[in-house]
């Protein structure tokens, strides 16, 4: 596995870009939550967990309850590049979450970011 330097990132660092992100475009950070404990199954009492012991990116997928099947529904384009094709397993997993933000972000109804 490529050691990408997000890997040993702090979940808790990059957590609150994508709160600062959500809702710069009118969205909540309870919709961020939401959209976190669909792709990994975390409780909400998990994900505040795993904030406040600033566990890194590779640990908080590792250690994710139930990644959600529906995530390979997720496609396009995240920073350049087809999430569809990204090999790596815990790269695509980060931009699976940076890719449901986007949508987030642009506006798209929460019954098609989380592929019900």
């Amino acid at each position: 596995m490529v050691n990408h330097r997000i890997y040993s990132m702090s979940f808790a660092s990059v957590y609150p870009h994508y709160i600062k992100k959500a809702e710069k475009k009118g969205r909540s950070k309870e919709e961020v939550d939401e959209i976190i404990r669909w792709l990994t199954g975390y409780s909400q009492e998990q994900l505040e967990a795993q904030i406040a012991k600033q566990t890194d990116f590779a640990t908080f997928f590792a250690e994710a309850p139930s990644m959600n099947p529906n995530r390979a529904l997720i496609k396009g384009v995240i920073c350049g590049v087809r999430v569809e094709e990204i090999e790596e397993p815990l790269m695509k997993e980060i931009r699976y979450l940076d890719k449901l933000i986007d949508e987030l972000a642009k506006g798209k109804k929460m019954e098609k970011i989380l592929r019900s």
